[in-house]
């Protein structure tokens, strides 16, 4: 399906502009038509991770003449491997800084806007307000049903992708498009695809899961491809289908996804008519997990504490690690036995622990306190009423505890 360019071109493209984008011009579907509109495109990014390192790159190289960056995090060492925006040198710098210099030394010729800040209910609106399209590069659940929601109550289209270890996923969300025609194009939003969110814990995070470096380039370059589509009204662009990566199989596949008329937001009858509560819709942990941690959970300086008294004698306890074999590899708390998750969802971890009558406590973690979490509501329901979990899990341990193991 066709759809009008989003932009109106600029009125002319300098000597300089038309000897470093000679390769677009001489592309029929861009032309010089298309790299003016480029030039007079603004375009917000959301994140300078994984996914907006790439996008923000090959955004500001084809020529977007303003490019925003949404994005409130600092530099870490484990980002190096897939933020290919950023160096070593950036390593505990603002991620939105080190993001516009790269920019500008990609393209000295972009207009670069920062937003040092984390999006929510209270700026979101005002932050997307006046941008031509949005390309979210966002990693979890709560921020992307939010930019969905923003974006469609703005009638601004984005382009969304998601990767998890060697899958990626990507399209282009326009509930708001019309056809060359001028007649609605009917495409869904985010919610058509994704009515609710997955069950807390259900999908691992990129952080606890893990993602291939390169894929972020393969799902980034391919937003950045229906953002330069979507702007100057080449090509088909992928509204209403969903493209599917397998990096593994090295295997794409595409997805036709309709709008639907019981859509809470762009239905015949929505029930989100405005900003809601993301986190709880979302939810960081499940309603049993969170009744299951409170008022047992500990720290990791009291854990330290309960690990002397282990050595002493005085205390009898079993510390589970509730993480996955690889992330076991990389740093431990010492003294702690490794029992996955999974096996505490399927039932085979009680019969590798302790009998809830022999008096051992069962304490519990994870990498930040998430797993661990449900892992203990688990335990509960079995009849282990002492056990407990660690809050902050592997990441307090390294950072209070014992910072001469590796983070992840």
């Amino acid at each position: 399906m066709s759809f009008p360019a989003l932009v109106e071109p600029a009125d002319e493209l300098t000597v300089d502009e038309v000897r470093r984008y000679s390769r677009h011009l001489i592309i029929p579907d861009v032309g010089m038509a298309g790299q003016k509109r480029l030039k007079n495109a603004k375009v917000l990014v959301i994140g300078a991770g994984g996914l907006g390192s790439p996008a923000l790159m090959y955004l500001a190289a084809a020529g977007v003449g303003t490019l925003g960056i949404v994005e409130f995090d600092e530099v870490d060492e484990s980002n190096l491997q897939r933020q290919i925006i950023h160096g070593q040198s950036d390593v505990g710098r603002p991620k939105a800084v080190s993001a516009k210099e790269s920019v500008h030394e990609i393209n000295p010729l972009v207009e670069v806007v920062v937003y040092e800040e984390r999006l929510d209910n209270d700026n979101v609106l005002s932050v997307f307000e006046g941008w031509d399209l949005i390309v979210d590069g966002t990693d979890n659940f709560a921020t992307r049903y939010m930019v969905n929601d923003a974006a469609y109550f703005l009638k601004i289209p984005y382009v969304w992708g998601s990767i998890y270890r060697f899958d990626g996923q990507a399209s282009v969300f326009w509930p708001h498009a019309v056809k060359e025609d001028g007649e609605s194009a009917d495409a869904p939003c985010y919610r058509c695809l994704y009515p609710e969110p997955p069950p807390p814990g259900m999908v691992p995070s990129c952080a606890e899961g893990g993602v291939l470096g390169v894929l972020c380039a393969s799902i980034g370059s391919i937003q950045v491809n229906e953002a330069i589509k979507v702007l100057t009204g080449a090509g088909e662009p992928i509204v209403g289908k969903l493209m599917i990566y397998d990096a593994l199989e090295m295997e794409y596949r595409k997805l036709r996804v309709r709008k639907d008329p019981k859509c809470a937001l762009c239905g015949e009858n929505p029930t989100v008519t405005g900003l809601i509560d993301y986190d709880a819709f979302c939810g960081a942990v499940s309603e049993e997990a969170a009744d299951a941690a409170a008022g047992s959970t500990i720290s990791v300086v009291q854990l330290e504490h309960m690990l002397k008294e282990r050595e002493e004698g005085s205390r009898d306890f079993v510390l589970v690690d509730v993480r996955e074999p690889n992330e076991f590899e990389i740093n431990r708390i010492p003294g702690s036995v490794l029992i996955p998750k999974g096996d505490f969802l399927n039932g085979s971890a009680l019969e590798q622990l302790p009998s809830v009558d022999s008096g051992t406590q069962v304490v519990l973690h994870c990498k930040s306190g998430v797993r661990s979490a449900e892992a203990l509501a688990v335990l509960k329901g079995a009849g282990y009423d002492d056990s407990v979990h660690v809050g902050g899990g592997v990441v307090a341990w390294v950072n209070q505890i014992d910072p001469s193991q590796p983070a992840y």
